[in-house]
């Protein structure tokens, strides 16, 4: 058995090193009042994983681990005003530059390389999705008359289904406006929906060497240059494969150069989705199946949101938004991390679930994600009495 608890465990996958070289950079420890920034991201982080629902449940939670708070590199437990204090003024730049300093560490485990595709090109989802707030408490989050929200644009990588990059802006911010400023990999693709069918934002892509999958609008205006010829005896769901040029002189100014349009039956939902790209070597089913990898980034949305706390928030400033939403990111970096070094065939549900239940019990890690149910028998205890004749 360990000597620590589970939680303790999993904080200790931190590289500690390089969020103190970050702290010293932002310098985000002074007038710290006793909460250093290391107490701030365990705090956040226990409470993504106990769920919990205010700033008291959070301070009441660490304060009942009491015995247990050296092994994560705290002292003592946080008072509901310190965490308060540091979530509206401590920024939440230094979460967000340390999540992708441990995207370079527990981002990179082998099993999230996936092999679905045989081509070169590195595979990025975009899309965007709205996380709403109560415009009376959250004033700054401008959305509609009667409702905030903050939008978070997210490319997602699809090896691992963690974010590259994510943008979070209000959201009146629409979801191709949001994608602007997205870094540019040379040879990459983004799939993405037809909320990207912005074909400025297409050439910028185009022009930097990046291929793109997108669904294209209903009212596309296009001439057909070629038809290509469709598989005879397989991939029966490829309606349509040809080339073409844009008719709508605003279009075209935008984007002049030839596209590839395939058009694709969904079975599942009795449609035809039709696809735009600028890359016409790979197979019309290669174009398909990535648009179908697509709902990946569905599922990240889906699990973020059903399984971590994001929905609600413990501060109302949108810095202690902005943190809530980067520890969160971060959450789901470890799981996925535990995920992928565990031996048992885990689903992210119950790994978070069981975590959250056994958050304090003192058990190895490794063991318990490798063999979550074998039963631990203590052994017998020696005969300790002597003979008597």
């Amino acid at each position: 058995m360990a000597n620590i608890t589970l939680f303790s465990q999993i904080i200790s996958k931190l590289d500690r090193s390089k969020f103190n070289k970050i702290v010293s950079k932002k310098e985000t420890d002074k007038h710290n009042k006793g909460f250093s920034s290391w107490n701030h991201l365990v705090s956040m982080l226990f409470c993504q994983f106990a769920k919990s629902q205010s700033v008291r449940d959070k301070s009441n939670g660490l304060r009942s681990a009491t015995g247990n708070l050296n092994h994560l590199g705290i002292n003592k437990a946080p008072s509901k005003s310190s965490i308060s204090y540091q979530n509206k003024n401590r920024s939440h730049e230094l979460f967000k530059e340390y999540y992708f300093e441990l995207l370079q560490s527990l981002g990179q485990h082998p099993r999230f390389k996936q092999v679905k595709f045989r081509i070169k090109s590195k595979i990025f989802l975009l899309d965007s999705t709205t996380i709403s707030l109560c415009l009376n408490l959250f004033d700054w989050a401008k959305y509609k008359r009667a409702k905030g929200a903050v939008k978070m644009h997210t490319l997602l990588d699809f090896d691992g289904n963690l974010p590259a990059y994510i943008n979070i802006t209000n959201g009146k911010t629409a979801d191709n406006k949001g994608a602007y400023d997205i870094p540019l990999l040379k040879g990459s693709v983004i799939v993405a929906d037809r909320f990207y069918n912005d074909f400025s934002l297409l050439n910028v892509w185009d022009s930097n060497q990046v291929f793109f999958v997108i669904r294209h609008k209903e009212n596309l205006q296009f001439a057909t240059l070629k038809d290509n010829e469709l598989p005879d005896n397989r991939h029966q769901h490829i309606l349509k494969d040809e080339l073409i040029e844009l008719k709508n002189e605003p279009s075209k100014n935008k984007y002049p150069k030839k596209l590839r349009r395939v058009a694709v039956w969904d079975e599942e939902n009795h449609q035809v989705i039709e696809l735009l790209t600028n890359q016409f070597h790979w197979s019309s089913n290669t174009i398909a199946e990535l648009y179908k990898s697509r709902w990946q980034v569905e599922i990240f949305f889906r699990d973020i949101k059903q399984l971590l706390h994001i929905k609600s928030f413990i501060g109302t400033s949108e810095n202690a938004v902005m943190i809530q939403i980067w520890t969160t990111l971060i959450t789901i970096l470890i799981l996925k991390a535990l995920k992928a070094q565990s031996k048992f065939d885990w689903y992210l549900s119950n790994l978070v679930a069981f975590i959250r239940l056994n958050l304090f019990v003192k058990i190895d890690l490794q063991k318990w994600l490798d063999k979550p149910f074998e039963e631990y028998i203590e052994p017998p205890p020696e005969n300790i009495q002597g003979v008597l004749f």
